[in-house]
């Protein structure tokens, strides 16, 4: 085999913000953006202005009618987030490329459900409603709170004498950041994001695990430097975040 071996063409197409340039609020596009990053390969990143994606006849032809995010690899077009980042996880394999994959199964279900309670707390107009949807919102991240801090088995030691009853990892699935991070850490941003900015509301210091989890995920800039602004985020919830009244 050639030594020099050539690198794959990647290219992500991913939502654009409201200048038609930056990246948008789209939890999918940046859940690939950590992926492709995280692999280690090398790719390109271009934003796609929703306002004029017919406009971009390349585009058109090249994924007809799809939303951002897609993947260009080589010259084949992938449309669909889960399935792209199967398709990555097995091309990109080791040795070249690290496997992304949780070791444990529940990593991959850790906070599932805080982003439908908070879709549901944000969209109610009815104050009477409010405190209930909030509490839901809380019950999810209080579920999460308690995975991250309960030791997976790779942290228990069989032959240590003491046991290991809180744990310190950083992430869900360990100390190193995984395909479940990379799925929950987008959306627990926006979540964070849009609480406070619409309702005032911040999540609980009591989660100490969550805000543990959410400070190393900032200190790493897979995570950090695929953020959208703030402000594309609120924007985006403008018309979605119903006051109260």
């Amino acid at each position: 085999r050639d030594m020099a071996e050539e690198e794959k063409q990647v290219e992500l197409f991913v939502k654009a913000g409201s200048d038609g340039q930056s990246i948008g609020n789209c939890p999918f596009s940046q859940r690939l953006f950590m992926v492709l990053w995280l692999k280690g390969v090398t790719f390109n990143v271009t934003t796609v202005d929703m306002k004029r994606k017919f406009e971009n006849k390349f585009l058109e032809n090249l994924a007809p009618g799809a939303q951002p995010p897609f993947l260009l690899y080589e010259s084949e077009v992938k449309t669909d987030t889960n399935k792209i980042e199967e398709f990555l996880e097995e091309n990109l394999c080791p040795p070249k490329y690290p496997r992304l994959a949780a070791r444990n199964p529940e990593s991959n279900t850790a906070g599932s459900n805080v982003f439908s309670k908070f879709s549901a707390y944000i969209k109610n107009p009815n104050p009477g409603m409010n405190d209930m949807l909030e509490k839901g919102l809380l019950k999810s991240l209080a579920k999460l709170d308690e995975y991250l801090k309960t030791p997976v088995p790779e942290e228990i030691d069989e032959n240590s004498a003491e046991d290991i009853t809180v744990s310190s990892r950083k992430f869900l699935d360990g100390n190193e950041l995984t395909l479940a991070d990379c799925n929950l850490l987008p959306k627990l941003h926006i979540v964070q994001v849009v609480c406070r900015k619409y309702r005032g509301f911040e999540i609980p210091q009591q989660f100490a695990a969550v805000w543990r989890y959410l400070k190393n995920a900032y200190d790493c800039e897979e995570f950090a430097h695929t953020c959208p602004k703030d402000g594309e985020i609120e924007l985006a919830y403008a018309l979605v975040a119903k006051p109260l009244k």
